[in-house]
């Protein structure tokens, strides 16, 4: 079976109730898809439109009262608000994959007054509310997704045609009081949340979510030797001196059992001055391959800007204190030191293998940004790449 893409919207009000990260943990999951793009929108009146009038459909199982429903709604609540002009926040997956059009939207499921429990998302997440007489009283999709593979194309396409102008990370899509001044963090779900369709990246978005932070900014990023050299080039210098005791003391227990005689403590300084370098340059290449595939010894130096083989969901949040706040529900670098409840303590394994990253002040975010380049327009390239331009 050849490969497709599919594409789910997440809504305005599914993001605004943070359950972002339990409808991905779904998708990813129950379909087995690969997460191959994903970008932020602050949709534009044209965009809305024309979105609304595609919904229409002969080919979709879901009724045609439904149908509209879905249409008027889209246009109610995806266009900016009409009494302050303020975009709102739309989020877009595309998963990739044998029949991902029909999986995707067989997880998503149809929208029904008579729900049965919480087989689908829409099961969980979406409402559809009727009054005594049949009329709708209350209606919430929580996703959108295409009903078959042309659908899926024709809508991929048109939002792609939109990406550069109405996505990226988006602005002032947020109200805050006079007095609240808003930050921006980075984080990272790290490619050990991605060696196998696995629930985890969702998981790690939502607990992230109980920050009440805002999702503003996404991207699926797969870092160069060159942008993981960068990234995380202030590490290296602290772990060529903070491991030098370390290695010392490991040298003189590895040598005291070879050579069969104790080594002074003066010796022992000596080897740490002399070996700590060269360990912590290699723990350094043993970072940048975790993060993209390769060391950079391993990469020829014309390659090590093109995108590496691993994998990570970079997003941003915006929020007051955002730095603070990500740091606390993360935990810190090493998840046995990690208290209950935190990321690194639940799904970490090691210093490195420590599920995710997360910017420890607001400059450092801003050089971040710098490198991870969240806004760039990876999503259009994915659905051109796909389906041709």
């Amino acid at each position: 079976m050849s490969q497709e893409l599919a594409y789910v919207i997440i809504t305005p009000y599914t993001l605004y109730k943070s359950r972002t990260g339990g409808i991905l943990a779904r998708l990813i999951t129950r379909t087995g898809l690969e997460l191959v793009g994903a970008r932020m929108f602050a949709p534009s009146p044209e965009l809305v439109q024309r979105y609304s009038e595609a919904i229409l459909s002969a080919n979709d199982t879901q009724d045609r009262r439904i149908q509209e429903l879905i249409r008027d709604y889209i246009l109610k609540n995806l266009a900016p608000d009409p009494k302050t002009g303020r975009r709102r926040r739309v989020m877009m997956l595309l998963l990739q994959g044998e029949d991902a059009v029909r999986k995707v939207r067989s997880v998503v499921g149809n929208i029904s007054a008579e729900r049965r429990g919480g087989e689908t998302i829409r099961d969980t997440y979406g409402d559809l509310v009727l009054d005594e007489a049949g009329g709708v009283r209350y209606f919430e999709p929580a996703v959108l997704a295409a009903p078959n593979i042309e659908e899926a194309r024709q809508k991929a396409k048109l939002w792609a045609e939109y990406s550069d102008k109405d996505g990226g990370v988006v602005e002032e899509t947020i109200v805050y009081s006079g007095d609240e001044k808003p930050q921006r963090t980075l984080v990272l779900i790290k490619p050990d949340n991605f060696r196998f369709p696995t629930g985890r990246p969702g998981n790690v978005i939502d607990f992230f979510s109980r920050t009440g932070l805002y999702i503003v900014g996404i991207k699926v990023h797969r870092f160069s030797v060159a942008e993981a050299m960068e990234f995380y080039g202030p590490v290296r210098e602290v772990l060529r001196t903070k491991l030098k005791d370390v290695v010392g003391g490991k040298a003189k227990a590895a040598l005291e059992k070879e050579l069969g005689f104790q080594i002074g403590p003066a010796e022992t300084k000596q080897l740490g001055e002399l070996l700590g370098p060269a360990f912590g340059d290699n723990q350094f290449d043993a970072i940048v391959k975790f993060m993209c595939g390769s060391t950079p010894g391993e990469c020829e130096e014309s390659k090590r800007g093109n995108p590496g083989s691993e994998k990570c969901i970079a997003l941003v949040y915006e929020g007051v204190n955002a730095v603070n706040k990500i740091r606390d529900v993360l935990g810190p670098t090493d998840p046995s030191k990690a208290p209950p409840g935190s990321i690194r303590k639940e799904f970490g394994s090691n210093i490195m293998v420590n599920a995710a990253h997360a910017s420890d002040a607001e400059d450092n975010a801003k050089r971040e940004f710098g490198i991870v380049k969240v806004g760039d327009n990876t999503f259009k390239k994915v659905v051109e790449e796909f389906y041709g331009k």
